[in-house]
Parts: structure tokens; C-alpha cells; sequence
């Protein structure tokens, strides 16, 4: 199992259908990374629960899972449930997100993922930015699509603990959940560790990855 340390990790972009999806799916990674490169910028797009307590919960959330960070942050007021039919709004706001931002890595939901305001998510996000690490992070649902991960995080118990605190303490709305508790993402992040020889782990999907051992000379391969 090969291990890669990102060479610069200067601006994160993350995106959601839901408030919460972020911090479940790459909480513990985040605060690894904000903590790891302080001062880092991070952009992070909500597409529903604008105008709402979910939006209060989420703005919360993101600045305690994002410690140091220079936070930027929209909650967007699309319909909970109903992104499939708003695919060209959502679209358009991602295209209007890369116009000024070219992020280091993302967080975004995996492909693959079978709840459909996540699924279109993640099918926008490669047709925009093209040419970018995209971490597509794990949600458990009623419909069991976790799926096999190909990236791991391992997280020290602490770090796990403090993810499932700060899960508690920020979205309180969602505490009466059937999927919204501590056994749950502790199960998930057991498993992942498991399959990585760690304690605890989050796990991410990568449709694409590139390599390079040594800078690109712009030497076009086929010649």
C-alpha cells in the first residue's frame, strides 16, 4: 500500500448537497489538514438549507472543523430532495465557483453514492473541474452504498472523538436520526481502519489520480 503526502495544500474546496454531508464524510480529514497547514483557505458550497437553522448549524460547524482556516462559505437555498430537477442551477454554480477558485484538492460526495441530490453532485463535479484531485468522501445511507474505497485517512482516536463531538454539538437538529450517532460513524471509521491498518480511518473514492516523480516537462507523451 503506497502512501502519499500532498506536496502544497494552500486552498480545499468543499462541496455539499446537505449541511452536515461535509463534516460527516471528511470531518476528521479536515481538521487534519487545517491543523497540518495553518492559514489554509478553504471554500465550501452547501446547495440546500439557505435561510434556514441548517444553514446556522453548517456556518457553526465548518469554522470548528476547519481550525486556523480562512473560511469562505455559501449556503445555497436548492431544494432538500430535489437536485435532480435543478441539475442546470447547480451546474451553473460550480461554474461560477471555478472561475475564482483553483483548489488543491476537494471534498466532494463519491461517485457512486445512490442518494440522488448526492449523485448529481458528484457527476457535476468532474465536468468542471477537470484537471483537480477530487476526494469523494463516504455517507451512510438507508440505501448501504458505501462501496469499496480506494483512499484512506487514518485518524487517531482523539481525532475521532473530537469529530464525533463536534458532529453532536453542532447539528442538533439532526440528533434524532436513526443514522446520527456515535456508534454509526465510529462503525464506519473502525472498518475503514481496518482495511488499512489503522484503528480508525476515513475513506475516500478517486476516479483519477496522476503521478509524477520528477516536474512535467510539457513534453507531449505521443511525440
Amino acid at each position: 500500500m503506497l502512501t502519499l503526502v500532498p506536496e502544497r495544500v494552500d486552498r480545499i474546496l468543499l462541496l455539499g448537497a446537505h449541511c452536515d454531508d461535509i463534516a460527516i464524510g471528511a470531518g476528521g480529514a479536515l481538521l487534519e489538514l487545517c491543523r497540518a497547514h495553518p492559514g489554509v483557505a478553504v471554500s465550501a458550497i452547501v446547495l440546500t438549507g439557505g435561510g434556514s437553522l441548517r444553514e446556522e448549524e453548517e456556518r457553526s460547524a465548518l469554522t470548528a472543523f476547519c481550525p486556523g482556516a480562512r473560511l469562505e462559505m455559501s449556503v445555497l437555498d436548492l431544494p432538500d430532495g430535489r437536485l435532480p430537477v435543478r441539475w442546470e442551477r447547480a451546474k451553473l454554480v460550480l461554474e461560477e465557483l471555478r472561475a475564482h477558485v483553483d483548489p488543491d484538492v476537494i471534498f466532494a460526495p463519491a461517485p457512486g453514492d445512490t442518494h440522488p441530490d448526492h449523485q448529481v453532485l458528484a457527476e457535476l463535479v468532474p465536468t468542471v473541474f477537470r484537471d483537480h484531485l477530487t476526494l469523494g468522501y463516504e455517507l451512510l445511507t438507508w440505501d448501504g452504498d458505501l462501496g469499496r474505497a480506494n483512499v484512506f485517512l487514518p485518524l487517531a482516536e482523539p481525532v475521532l472523538r473530537e469529530k464525533i463531538t463536534k458532529l453532536h454539538e453542532h447539528y442538533g437538529s439532526q440528533r434524532d436520526r436513526s443514522w446520527f450517532d456515535a456508534e454509526a460513524f465510529g462503525g464506519i471509521a473502525r472498518a475503514r481502519g481496518v482495511q488499512c491498518r489503522a484503528r480508525y480511518a476515513e475513506a475516500f473514492h478517486v476516479t483519477k489520480l496522476m503521478l509524477s516523480v520528477a516536474p512535467l516537462t510539457g513534453v507531449d507523451p505521443g511525440d
